[in-house]
């Protein structure tokens, strides 16, 4: 049984050398590195009301605050709700009509859909543990976002982890 050859690697019938070859490329992937160099393209763009948007998060009334207001057992932990929702169409606005990670969208929705009673004291952590997760969540998009805008000029073949992540949250994984 004859071994078999690697679309990789190709012989010579002239030199006894082996050449890389091109590889060709699935055209799903090709879609995915288009999309995700319009990503990129839209981030670079989008890039200083990203970081606007980023240095609210990180102010003391973003994750400060709201942190500190969840282990308070303050119902103004609810306050990161709106942040969480405004950074979410942030990012859904990097790539109109592309949906983005289901799981991401999942805890979003789980963490801004509640609004306070106060029978919510009762159970404090059922009730804004999900507000804190999907503030973080959100949080740490619009970070990774804002780094790999700056520091990639092209979308990578091999992938830091933040930028996969990206790309995972538009379904470009």
């Amino acid at each position: 049984m004859g071994r078999k050859k690697s679309p990789l690697l190709r012989t010579s019938r002239s030199r006894s050398t082996i050449q890389l070859g091109t590889p060709s490329i699935h055209p799903d992937l090709a879609k995915k590195h288009e999309e995700a160099a319009l990503l990129l393209k839209n981030i670079k763009q989008q890039l200083p009301g990203l970081e606007k948007l980023l240095a609210t998060a990180d102010d003391h009334w973003g994750t400060e605050d709201g942190v500190y207001r969840f282990y308070h057992q303050s119902f103004k932990v609810y306050g990161l709700q709106p942040l969480t929702l405004e950074i979410t169409k942030t990012l859904q606005k990097l790539l109109p009509g592309h949906q983005l990670n289901d799981w991401f969208a999942q805890i979003v929705v789980a963490g801004t859909r509640e609004k306070f009673t106060p029978d919510h004291n009762r159970n404090w952590t059922k009730h804004t543990r999900p507000i804190v997760e999907a503030f973080f969540h959100a949080h740490f998009m619009l970070k990774m976002v804002c780094k790999y805008g700056r520091e990639l000029s092209e979308p990578q073949q091999m992938l830091p982890n933040g930028w996969a992540a990206v790309l995972y949250l538009f379904n470009l994984r």
